[in-house]
């Protein structure tokens, strides 16, 4: 039995602090929940459970924010829900995760997806050991992203922040300044355009009273020149390449996507899930983690990268793009991230896996037909990657 995508939507994505800053991620992922089922009037009964992605999990989005938004989206109590955390990639693995259910025969329907509000993540403090503390100062953490709490027994070379590994990449790939600036201006230019000639009109979805025009973080006057002008954040003494321009942004925004078996749903499928793959890296070099996991995937459809139409490869850091890239001298660069990437569109943890394969299932039907892989790094040393056909 195969897996197939029904539909996929996804809020515009927000900046920090931005427009959808004030919303909170339940209600988010009610957003989208409710509007696949809307989309093709479909009885929200008829779904055997609802798994959806979230890296953070430690403000509003925590006690299992798939089942509150189901709650939330007015589906019925009967219809479960599962929240899933593979931090980058979590609502790819919400997907991978589905897929394997409708193919065990286990479910007719699931809807997968994400969701983060990284605005909205709290501050955070260790609860001590005792009942009463001694007084004395104690260590706050922002939860929007990066390690925290860090157990001592992990290598201190493991540990490094998401930005020293991307700077760390770009040194060991021999990735230019130039050419992460280079890539990042081509993102914005891209979904500038897409989004100008209507190509995501199909899978957006408003956010009730915090309406966008488009993704926040598009900057349509992005160019190498005003990107060459900021400033590196790692590297020593300023000698290094990786700056917030070439870098994906803090954001806010929810995705789904509608799974179900062949039949299962009265509508025409998008795509269909052909393959899956996982692949580990060192922590220090997670940018690496998708070259091996979308080689598995491939393989695991029984393609090669001839096959390959075009790939949705998130794009966390410009450096860590190029260096999978490089990993895939098969694969044409123009078949790249289309319609641009993370670097423009945002990032916003939980919700990227279900944006990037909902692109890809909607590029692919609007072809009419083809190959696709979605693609995702993972911070501490992992990758996924999925493989779809229509």
């Amino acid at each position: 039995m195969s897996a197939f995508v029904y539909d996929a939507v996804r809020t515009p994505f927000g900046r920090n602090g931005g427009a959808l800053a004030g919303v909170r991620p339940d209600d988010l992922a009610a957003v989208v929940m409710k509007a696949t089922v809307d989309r093709l009037g479909l009885d929200p009964a008829r779904i055997a459970d609802v798994i959806f992605g979230d890296a953070n999990q430690a403000g509003e989005d925590n006690r299992n924010v798939a089942r509150m938004g189901a709650l939330l989206a007015g589906f019925p109590t009967t219809v479960t829900g599962v929240t899933v955390n593979r931090l980058c990639a979590s609502s790819v693995e919400a997907v991978m995760q589905g897929s394997r259910a409708i193919e065990a025969g286990d479910a007719d329907v699931v809807l997968t997806g994400g969701v983060e509000s990284m605005s909205r993540a709290p501050f955070i403090v260790e609860k001590s050991s005792k009942p009463w503390p001694a007084i004395g100062n104690q260590t706050m953490w922002n939860t929007s992203i990066g390690w925290r709490m860090v157990n001592r027994a992990l290598p201190s070379e493991w540990t490094i922040s998401n930005g020293e590994s991307a700077e760390k990449v770009a040194q060991l790939k021999g990735i230019t300044r130039e050419e992460q600036d280079e890539f990042a201006a081509r993102s914005h230019r891209l979904a500038a355009e897409a989004w100008a000639a209507g190509v995501y009109d199909d899978e957006i979805v408003q956010v009730p009273g915090h309406e966008l025009a488009r993704d926040e973080g598009i900057r349509d006057d992005s160019t190498v020149e005003k990107l060459a002008g900021l400033k590196p954040l790692f590297g020593k003494d300023g000698g290094g390449t990786v700056t917030a321009g070439n870098s994906s942004s803090i954001n806010d925004g929810a995705s789904a996507v509608l799974l179900g078996a062949e039949g299962a749903i009265d509508a025409d499928p998008l795509a269909r899930i052909a393959g899956r793959g996982v692949h580990g890296t060192d922590p220090d070099v997670f940018p690496l983690a998708p070259i091996e996991a979308a080689n598995k995937a491939l393989k695991a459809a029984g393609r090669t990268w001839a096959d390959v139409d075009f790939v949705e490869l998130n794009e966390a850091f410009a450096s860590q793009a190029l260096s999978n890239l490089r990993g895939w001298p098969e694969l044409d660069p123009e078949k790249l991230n289309i319609h641009g990437g993370a670097l423009a569109i945002g990032h916003p943890l939980g919700a990227s896996g279900g944006r990037i394969v909902g692109h890809a299932a909607h590029e692919l039907k609007r072809r009419g037909g083809g190959v696709a892989v979605a693609a995702i790094c993972i911070g501490v040393g992992q990758g996924l990657a999925v493989v779809l056909e229509r």
